[in-house]
């Protein structure tokens, strides 16, 4: 078994548009930072896999699928923010599949931990509306490809960006077989992830959402980890967990005001990681996300990968240049009465 697989996206610098901070320059700068650390050569690196067009049906719509494929012909925008170029069909379908083949080798145990470098990124993209830099919903689609095609019954997608992942929420609200669970910062872009936002029908009680004020920071993270995360895997038992990595709450980041530093990062993942090994065999994989500081990203691969493999890293930034609030505090209160906590 290999300790860490990843996966990069070979040719996702053609997925580019000048002086947009979703940068090929992101996942660059990643594996630079993890090469410099001695935490990339070592590691086993995964070509895309297929996804299937069952999966990527079942995850977007064919109308929503067409209408990508005819604006990435054309380098046209889905919206004010989000751009492809003719390239980027093919770069988002690497994307989804980087993440697939990610998932897939961790769940056959022929890797403990995956971590696939997405771009484009995904977790905006809803069934019918590529949104938020997002294109394909790449762990949506990992998820998916579980559940089809490896036997999962249940799987559990922690998403710890900046902001709230509203296409995988909205892609899974209404389904039993996947645990949706969000911090993001709140209020906020796109303005989804309320408290009271649990799921309908068959999936009431699968989504979990944790909205936190601007300038929270680890104590922040942790305290929602440890009080509310960490005790919902327990209830619901997942076989695997995908997180949406997204390095953006860190403090640097330019596109929000959480406080995330590089450790709080990592104690996030390691606490994960030790949920994982005691319930689901170990079976963790991160799938990036946002991020936009090019010194946080680097900062925090490291961090993270380091927490993968359980090994000590510290932190080269600076702390936040501001303290922490407390406002949180109430929040924690509401979300674990709600949950029963």
């Amino acid at each position: 078994m290999h300790e860490l697989v990843y996966f990069y996206p070979e040719g996702h610098e053609a997925h580019f548009e000048r002086g947009h901070p979703e940068r090929p320059e992101r996942v660059e700068t990643m594996r630079r930072a993890l090469d410099e650390a001695g935490l990339w050569e070592p590691y086993l690196k995964l070509p895309p896999a297929d996804v299937t067009p069952n999966v990527l049906e079942s995850i977007h719509e064919p109308s929503y699928l067409k209408v990508l494929q005819r604006a990435c012909a054309r380098g046209q925008r889905l919206d004010m923010d989000t751009y492809t170029t003719t390239e980027s069909w093919d770069l988002a379908l690497n994307a989804a599949g980087g993440a697939v083949a990610a998932s897939r080798a961790v769940w056959r145990g022929a890797a403990q931990r995956g971590f696939a470098l997405t771009r484009p990124p995904g977790h905006h993209a809803t069934t019918g509306q590529g949104m938020g830099f997002c294109l394909l919903n790449n762990i949506a689609l990992a998820a998916e490809d579980l559940l089809q095609n490896a036997g999962a019954q249940r799987i559990a997608i922690i998403d710890l960006d900046q902001h709230h992942g509203n296409g995988t929420q909205d892609i899974f609200y209404a389904r039993g077989d996947v645990f949706y669970f969000s911090t993001h910062q709140s209020p906020h872009y796109p303005g989804t992830g309320r408290v009271d936002e649990i799921g309908i029908g068959d999936g009431e009680g699968m989504t979990a959402n944790f909205p936190l004020p601007a300038y929270s920071g680890d104590t922040a993270f942790i305290s929602v980890m440890d009080a509310l995360i960490l005790p919902l895997l327990d209830r619901y038992a997942p076989q695997m967990i995908l997180v949406s990595y997204g390095f953006d709450p860190h403090w640097r980041d330019p596109l929000g005001s959480l406080l995330l530093t590089t450790g709080g990062y990592k104690a996030l993942i390691a606490r994960l990681c030790t949920w994982a090994d005691a319930n689901c065999q170990g079976r963790i994989a991160l799938i990036l996300e946002g991020g936009y500081d090019l010194d946080a990203a680097a900062a925090c691969a490291q961090a993270v990968v380091s927490a993968l493999l359980s090994q000590g890293c510290g932190d080269p930034l600076d702390m936040p240049p501001q303290p922490e609030t407390e406002s949180w505090k109430s929040m924690l209160g509401q979300s674990m009465s709600l949950w029963g906590l």
